[in-house]
């Protein structure tokens, strides 16, 4: 699939699972909780649409194999290294990265780092928001140096925003394994698969006779614009007053 199919089914999953979730142990120990001393037991506004834009970004992580993918040219030449690096140990695209170990892997790293070191934390949630203001087109049309510029500076302007509504990052790691996985899931239901048991070498493919083409019309026509829409009616229902 298409970087910002990937983008936008993962701000659906974050929408969709994360309240239910919001008791869950993982995302109380929280910063704020450290700072504040007040047990959160709920994502507050904020954090449910921080979670939404980072768990976006996370959908793309598993294609750090792909050097000539979206998210390889999100910071320019930074992240088309990175890429290239992962690409390499990976065993190239749709690999290690395809797989439920990857993101259960990155979702325990990316906790440890929120509850651990800070500074790490604040990294991985400015690549990622970068990451989903990449995948849904923000940046100048044939301009990557352009582009690279104008999203580090809207994803600075974004954390900034996070930071002075207190938004703590405890769930951090729940989003980016959701993220990670759903971007599997995803390309499992295009006609090439993934190998989800990675190591084991066999692709899987859902549904077995849907087989999506990725960058044909459905995706571009149809399923954006649904999705697109998804989006925009969960975000109305989870922040209506209650």
């Amino acid at each position: 699939m298409m970087g910002h199919t990937h983008a936008m089914t993962g701000a659906i999953a974050w929408l969709g699972l994360a309240p239910p979730l919001a008791a869950l142990p993982l995302l109380n120990e929280s910063s704020r909780f450290v700072e504040t001393g007040i047990m959160a037991t709920a994502l507050s506004p904020a954090e449910l649409i921080a979670g939404a834009i980072i768990c976006a970004g996370a959908a793309m992580l598993p294609d750090l194999d792909h050097p000539s993918a979206t998210i390889a040219q999100t910071f320019g030449p930074i992240t088309w290294l990175i890429s290239k690096a992962v690409c390499w140990i990976s065993g190239g695209h749709r690999g290690a990265t395809h797989s439920l170990a990857f993101a259960v892997a990155l979702g325990f790293g990316a906790h440890w780092l929120a509850n651990t070191y800070p500074i790490g934390r604040d990294i991985m949630v400015v690549l990622l928001i970068g990451l989903a203001l990449r995948a849904i087109g923000v940046g100048i049309p044939g301009n990557k140096a352009g582009s690279a510029m104008v999203n580090i500076g809207l994803t600075a302007g974004l954390y900034a925003v996070f930071l002075s509504l207190g938004v703590g990052y405890a769930w951090l790691g729940l989003a980016v394994a959701i993220g990670c996985l759903i971007h599997v899931v995803g390309d499992c239901m295009t006609e090439r698969g993934c190998p989800v048991l990675w190591p084991l070498g066999v692709k899987f493919l859902l549904p077995w006779k849907i087989g999506i083409k990725t960058g044909k019309k459905f995706e571009q026509k149809i399923l954006a614009p649904i999705l697109s829409v998804a989006i925009v009616g969960l975000l109305f229902w989870r922040l209506a007053p209650t």
